[in-house]
């Protein structure tokens, strides 16, 4: 019996039997490690699923919601424009209503003159083409500058 007490006490004994508890608690704590690694693999292939799902059922209404805000925005930037440009013309309808104004376009435009006044045109050296073709209209009466005008048009169109 001292044979085997001394065998059971012995240092190579307790060594032999402290490697195998330490093989048998590491073989166990893989095989929960990879239990629970696979549960949480499927865990994360459901929830790359869901998020998948989720992008795929937004992305056509958020196209959609970006699009209508670049629409809103734009008809706001019309509406501003619209809004400067009916100003203008309230601006210009105001102008027109002072004969002193309506005067002076007259006289500019269609070079009319007060009785009793002498009318001068005077010629630019350094004028463009178009500008001498405009003072040649201007030594014309105004209706034959209206029939020129309409004659052209007419030529344009066919």
């Amino acid at each position: 019996m001292a044979a085997k007490e001394r065998d059971r006490f012995s240092t190579a004994t307790r060594i032999r039997l402290l490697g195998e508890q330490t093989a048998a608690r590491v073989y166990r704590s893989q095989t929960k490690r990879q239990a629970h690694r696979s549960r949480l693999t499927s865990r994360a292939a459901l929830l790359a699923l869901v998020v998948c799902t989720l992008v795929v059922a937004l992305a056509y209404p958020m196209r959609q919601y970006v699009s209508q805000r670049a629409q809103i925005a734009d008809l706001q930037r019309q509406k501003q424009q619209a809004a400067e440009r009916v100003e203008q013309l309230r601006d210009l309808k105001a102008r027109w209503q002072d004969d002193a104004y309506a005067e002076q376009q007259i006289r500019r435009r269609l070079h009319y003159v007060m009785p009793g006044e002498t009318g001068y045109v005077v010629i630019d050296p350094d004028a463009t083409k178009q500008a001498r073709a405009d003072l040649v209209a201007a030594d014309r009466p105004w209706y034959a500058n209206v029939w020129d005008g309409v004659d052209k048009s007419d030529a344009s169109d066919q």
